[in-house]
């Protein structure tokens, strides 16, 4: 399965210069939020893969104008086609603003999908907007990480971990591709493509 991970930046290499060719062989698109609702429904309407998503903090868009076409998997466990998908979109509180959290928050919100990760044996894939504590993370508030992913990634070993929020201008050490323990992590900042349980092509 060939997915397209995307994040934070509308991608000029998919809407500006939209080719049809560019997006015949995705299967999947999973959005880890600061992005247009125009810009996923564009992609969900000129492909033929079905748009996942979670809220980025500057998202508060979407409560007027949610993307047309695509599935909000934010505190959910979402299987697509066999593949479980744990969504946990927002960064850490900064201003108060609309999805932002402290890091009890987003344990509780983690915590609530015990049941369901229980039920279906795990997850395959966490997609989230913020990354986790000391991976690739900021210093700065906004952009910590939070250790409720760590603790995630400890305690089910997804196959992948998906998130953005960290921009390659922030001057910082960006990593477009990192791993934690057995678990692949993907900074899917602009986009990135990969196959699920192969290697990787794009940005």
């Amino acid at each position: 399965m060939k997915i397209l991970a995307i994040s934070d930046i509308e991608s000029p290499y998919f809407w500006d210069y939209y080719e049809k060719k560019k997006l015949a062989d995705i299967d999947l698109i999973l959005s880890a939020g600061d992005l247009r609702s125009e810009y996923l429904s564009f992609l969900v309407t000129m492909s033929s893969a079905p748009v996942l998503y979670v809220h980025g903090n500057h998202d508060t868009q979407y409560k007027r104008k949610p993307p047309e076409g695509c599935i909000c998997v934010d505190d959910k466990l979402y299987v697509h086609e066999g593949i479980r998908i744990l969504g946990l979109g927002g960064s850490m509180n900064y201003n108060d603003g609309e999805y932002q959290y402290e890091e009890k928050e987003m344990q509780r919100r983690a915590k609530k999908r015990t049941l369901s990760l229980m039920r279906h044996g795990g997850m395959d894939i966490l997609l989230t907007h913020a990354p986790a504590r000391n991976i690739n993370d900021g210093e700065d508030l906004p952009h910590r990480g939070f250790e409720t992913f760590c603790h995630l990634l400890d305690r089910y070993q997804p196959r992948y971990f998906i998130h953005g929020h960290v921009h390659k201008n922030y001057g910082c050490d960006f990593h477009r591709y990192d791993k934690y323990k057995d678990t692949e992590i993907i900074n899917a900042y602009e986009y990135c493509i990969f196959e699920y349980g192969g290697g990787t092509a794009g940005k």
